[in-house]
């Protein structure tokens, strides 16, 4: 369904995908930049997707696992947004380490979400996603991705941030306006958190 999946060695679909995680966290430990490495560099968004799928994963839990997702979704991000057409992120961010096995069971819980993007990102509404609306898509998950680390001490809100980029990214690839729609909402839903827990202190000290 994809053609930039195509261009990265992948066959079309996000369960791919999520197999090549799999495969990449196979060993006793697992870097970032080892998983990036086993799904290919060559197209932005599935590259883009990889720290998407990790952050909505039970591995967010991980101290500071959420910022350096987020810190990597904004590094493509950017890049996407200002044209270059070869990815470069730093290798402070993708140095981090985690065990083979927490992450192979994390990532055994994303097939399910994979299997229903699949079957769902249809290219509905694919006339509305056209460049403007593309570039605003791009400009949403940078801002996804510099949320994360300032947001990390709200429970959930990355995990929100991370699955919304997952969608925006979904709606570019498959040309899906629906999806993009749904992406918009949980943007707007996780960057509000704040204010609710915020009223929330407030009103338990009164």
């Amino acid at each position: 369904m994809m053609d930039e999946f195509v261009d990265a060695g992948q066959d079309g679909t996000m369960e791919a995908l999520v197999g090549k995680l799999g495969e990449a966290a196979s060993g006793e430990t697992v870097s970032l930049q080892g998983i990036l490495d086993a799904v290919g560099d060559t197209s932005f968004l599935p590259v883009l997707m990889v720290p998407a799928l990790l952050v909505v994963s039970p591995l967010s839990g991980i101290p500071l696992f959420s910022s350096i997702c987020g810190l990597t979704i904004a590094f493509v991000a950017l890049q996407m947004v200002i044209g270059r057409r070869h990815l470069w992120l730093p290798g402070a961010v993708t140095r981090k380490t985690i065990r083979g096995a927490r992450a192979r069971t994390a990532i055994g819980r994303l097939g399910g979400l994979a299997r229903w993007l699949d079957r769902h990102a249809t290219g509905r509404g694919s006339w509305a996603m056209r460049k403007p609306i593309r570039k605003a898509c791009e400009v949403a998950c940078l801002g996804c991705g510099l949320a994360m680390p300032v947001l990390e001490i709200v429970p959930f809100s990355s995990s929100v941030l991370g699955l919304s980029v997952l969608l925006f990214a979904v709606a570019m690839l498959a040309r899906d306006a629906l999806f993009m729609s749904m992406g918009a909402l949980l943007m707007v839903t996780a960057l509000s958190l704040p204010f609710y827990a915020l009223n929330a202190v407030a009103a338990a000290a009164l």
